[in-house]
């Protein structure tokens, strides 16, 4: 009796071949859905930027202010309490950690220079804005996701009213005004942090302290991290809003963009804090 003939197996190297195209083929794919989504973002935030230029500068139709506050209020003013926290928490950390090795060099004080310096440049808007990805970029998407499955976003187009101008906007000067403001009080706050642990727990002269903080930041500091608290605020806005606003899929497809939008954020900010430490660097400020 003759056994069954066996099937012909496909060599290796064509295996090979084809599990290279196929991830050749996947990454092209990812490639291009990444320039449309940056294509697509990069639009929306053009579509803002006119509302707000044409709020600016002509009369007719414009942002709403009150829009504006409102937003303001709830992604900034609510945020308050988890930056003051995390930012005391920064303070004490940094101190903690750099003074044993400055200890070693006899510059303990030094301390001052390094936490006022990290926490005004980097680690003030950065933190908050990372804070602020999780609290009002999750909110947005969420929001905004709900309205495009309930067809309101439908409902505001067909009586001829822009959702950039009544949704999108405000929520992006909102994020981003009040990221500026946030920066500035989480510097006051993780400088103050790291003051009282340097005074208390290393038993640095406070007026030493001070003195060396004033000095060792300048407007460029002050410049640098507010420039930056501003910018990530539009992109935290600008993900959140273009996440929304694109949601397929019910209640599920609103749960993935809530997701994504903070996933995505955090990803964007510190790429974009990046940039900008090294446009800094190259310039000299």
């Amino acid at each position: 009796m003759s056994s069954a003939p066996q099937p012909l197996q496909t060599p290796a190297w064509q295996r090979l071949a084809a599990a290279l195209g196929a991830s050749v083929r996947g990454g092209a794919s990812r490639l291009v859905g990444g320039f449309e989504y940056v294509g697509g973002l990069t639009r929306l935030l053009g579509h803002v930027a006119r509302w707000v230029g044409r709020s600016l500068a002509a009369p007719g139709p414009r942002v709403r202010l009150r829009a504006v506050l409102q937003q303001s209020f709830r992604f900034g003013v609510r945020s308050i309490p988890i930056v003051v926290l995390v930012q005391v928490f920064i303070g004490i950390i940094l101190v903690l950690n750099l003074a044993p090795t400055l200890e070693l060099y006899g510059q303990v004080e030094s301390v001052a220079t390094v936490v006022a310096i990290a926490i005004f440049r980097e680690l003030g808007p950065l933190i908050t804005a990372i804070l602020l990805s999780g609290f009002a970029g999750a909110s947005i998407a969420a929001e905004l996701g709900a309205m495009v499955e309930g067809e309101e976003i439908k409902a505001l187009r067909a009586h001829a009213l822009d959702p950039i101008r009544f949704l999108v906007a405000p929520r992006v000067l909102a994020t981003a005004v009040m990221l500026v403001g946030l920066a500035i009080l989480a510097d006051v706050v993780g400088v103050a942090g790291g003051f009282f642990t340097g005074v208390l727990v290393l038993g640095i002269n406070p007026h030493i302290y001070l003195d060396l903080t004033r000095t060792s930041v300048d407007t460029g500091d002050y410049l640098t991290g507010l420039s930056k608290a501003a910018v990530f605020g539009v992109l935290i806005a600008g993900l959140a809003c273009y996440e929304g606003l694109n949601v397929r899929g019910g209640a599920e497809g609103v749960g993935r963009a809530t997701t994504t939008t903070v996933v995505k954020s955090i990803v964007a900010l510190i790429a974009a804090d990046c940039v900008f430490t090294m446009v800094f660097y190259v310039v000299g400020w």
